[in-house]
């Protein structure tokens, strides 16, 4: 904020002619006269739109410690913008000239306001004393970015990029023939070539939106989402299959805090390891960073416990549904890259360099799996430094044989972080860009600073490795991958879909008419009892449009009930998948789905089971 601040015989405005973004104000408030006051012409920043209370709360104080000086007897506000070329938003600043004005009163001031965004006439004569003109720049100071020297090395970092293929060749990716490779050449361009700024809205936003799942919440900063009951659902059952896989792999399951003391002396070296931003909490006189991972957690824990080599390797693992990186404003879109997102993250003791490529080489066949249930296609890039990769090339290859395509290998001749390589499972969206799914790291750093050991046979105390595993990635990420490839699919003129376990609801049933409602509830009935999600259309609309509205929300399986299927006790069904029309009973439906949510966790319908009791929950 820009302050002139002039103590005046008198000042005398009045309002001639609004501006676009002129504040509606009384008749009253048009014009106005101050004998003997202090008249502070005032210039609203951008700035001041990030700490708009200190703001306020500075400026009334600088306000009030001249008018004590000058022995003024009143105060005049005047929005004057020729102070600043950085002005705020013009709701914004009437915001906060309004609270400047309720804070001087709070105060005891009598104050006079001239109303913002008019083109007045004013005039006023000047005291002419030492201390009748002054000006004052009212500044927030900003925290200093927490940015980790990872990041800034990030930024610097140089590699190679080659191509391994199932066969064990490896050739420089500017050499490699991408022609039958699409995706390959997609990832890999977007990898040396592409950027994380959003500069259109990727389809996956609208199908999100649309679909009722998840939005973008206001009340909240940037890349903070609301989840919708189907959306929730989706996203439940996601956080329980792949907690469960990770589990019967052999983690332990565990929960730790969300926030950690900046100036801990471990954690604050980490933190330099790390490639992400942070949040800053402030709480009494110390900050606080919000994680962006379950490590630190894991990390202290580990620390603490009695570890043995019969233990290795060890797994604790934690679902963190509140993970927090500050992604630069230009980079957030949707669900692709958020700042607070759901992260499956799991850490992982071993002895040796040959037990952390043995669970590395499990992780990354679970990981397989896990991208092979969704039904996404996608990438696979390994990262290595390059002398680690050197005596480790048949590991690769192996890696690479069991992908049975080609894949991205990028070879760094320094070793800029705390692993030594790294693979990550990718998807290609609509633009064009690459998201990371699945990931696994191989850590040669922090049991050392963090001070893990174990006990060998000799009962010698040593630091094992340590591995970073998410099997599935980020999951509001997955369901950015599975919408962005069902719109991908519909460019092709397929039919979008989502895997039938994940669909909020998997049958539809539509009676013909009000007469063949009764069965239709019948039916509704014998689906509750099964693990099916079914729902009932009861709305007053044709039946055409039922069908339509359940073809647009990608419904696997809709079932129309009339007077035939009433008296022949069957059902006519539409299958998506196949875009056939066939009869089945209700048991050989109920069968079918049962075998489609095979091996995956189930949940009830999470929204009432008749359409016309439904809320909408976007305008």
């Amino acid at each position: 904020m820009k302050l002139l601040l002039l103590h005046v015989d008198h000042i005398e405005f009045k309002a001639k002619q609004k501006t676009k973004v002129a504040e509606q104000v009384g008749e009253d408030r048009l014009a106005g006269r101050a004998e003997e006051a202090l008249a502070a012409f005032i210039a609203v920043e951008k700035a001041d739109e990030r700490h708009s209370e200190e703001v306020v709360k500075r400026a009334a104080e600088e306000i009030e410690k001249v008018y004590s000086q000058v022995k003024a007897k009143r105060v005049v506000l005047y929005p004057y913008a020729h102070l600043s070329s950085s002005l705020a938003k013009p709701d914004f600043a009437v915001e906060l000239l309004k609270s400047l004005e309720e804070e001087l009163v709070a105060r005891g001031y009598e104050v006079l306001r001239a109303p913002f965004g008019w083109y007045k006439a004013f005039e006023l004569r000047c005291k002419g004393h030492p201390l009748s003109e002054l000006s004052r720049e009212i500044s927030v100071e900003e925290r200093e970015e927490k940015e980790s020297l990872a990041l800034k090395a990030e930024k610097k970092l140089k590699s190679e990029w080659y191509v391994l293929t199932p066969e064990g060749k490896l050739t420089p990716a500017e050499s490699f023939d991408f022609s039958q490779h699409e995706g390959l050449k997609i990832f890999y361009e977007y990898e040396t070539k592409g950027t994380r700024a959003v500069t259109e809205e990727p389809p996956h936003i609208r199908l999100m939106k649309e679909h009722e799942l998840v939005d973008h919440e206001p009340g909240s900063d940037p890349g903070n989402l609301r989840w919708y009951p189907k959306g929730r659902l989706i996203k439940k059952l996601l956080e329980e299959h792949v907690t469960q896989l990770v589990l019967d792999y052999g983690a332990m399951e565990v929960e730790t805090p969300v926030m950690y003391d900046f100036a801990h002396p471990t954690l604050s070296r980490y933190l330099h390891r790390f490639p992400a931003r942070q949040y800053v909490v402030i709480s009494d006189d110390k900050e606080y960073f919000l994680r962006f991972a379950a490590c630190f957690g894991q990390y202290l824990m580990m620390h603490d416990m009695t570890i043995s080599y019969r233990h290795l390797p060890l797994r604790l693992y934690e679902l963190t549904h509140y993970s927090f990186r500050r992604e630069q404003s230009g980079e957030l879109a949707g669900l692709k890259r958020l700042r607070t997102f759901t992260m499956p993250d799991m850490h992982t003791l071993c002895r040796d360099m040959e037990q952390a490529k043995e669970e590395f080489l499990r992780q990354f066949k679970l990981s397989m799996r896990w991208m092979e249930e969704l039904g996404l296609e996608y990438e696979v890039a390994i990262r290595f430094v390059r002398d680690f990769y050197e005596e480790n090339e048949e590991f690769a290859k192996q890696l690479a044989r069991l992908i049975g395509k080609p894949i991205l290998i990028e070879l760094w001749d320094k070793r800029f972080f705390y692993f030594v390589m790294k693979f990550e499972f990718s998807v290609n969206d609509a633009q064009n860009k690459a998201a990371t799914l699945s990931t696994v790291q191989i850590d040669v750093e922090n049991t050392k600073r963090f001070e893990i050991t174990y006990v060998d046979e000799s009962g010698e105390r040593r630091h094992p490795l340590l591995l970073h595993a998410s099997i599935s990635g980020g999951i509001d990420r997955n369901l950015y991958a599975l919408l962005e490839q069902a719109y991908l699919k519909s460019k092709r003129g397929e039919k979008p879909a989502l895997p039938t376990w994940l669909c909020p609801t998997q049958v539809r049933i539509i009676p013909v008419s009000e007469q063949n409602l009764g069965y239709a509830k019948e039916v509704l009935a014998y689906f509750k009892k099964r693990r099916v999600r079914a729902d009932l259309d009861d709305e007053a609309a044709t039946l055409q449009k039922k069908i339509r509205n359940a073809e647009k929300e990608w419904i696997p399986y809709i079932v129309v009930v009339g007077a035939r299927e009433q008296e022949g006790g069957y059902l006519t069904v539409r299958v998506r998948s196949t875009g056939e029309q066939v009869q089945l009973t209700k048991e050989e439906l109920a069968e079918r789905v049962e075998k489609e949510n095979e091996g995956k966790p189930f949940a009830k319908l999470p929204l009432p089971e008749r359409l016309s009791q439904r809320p909408k929950f976007r305008g």
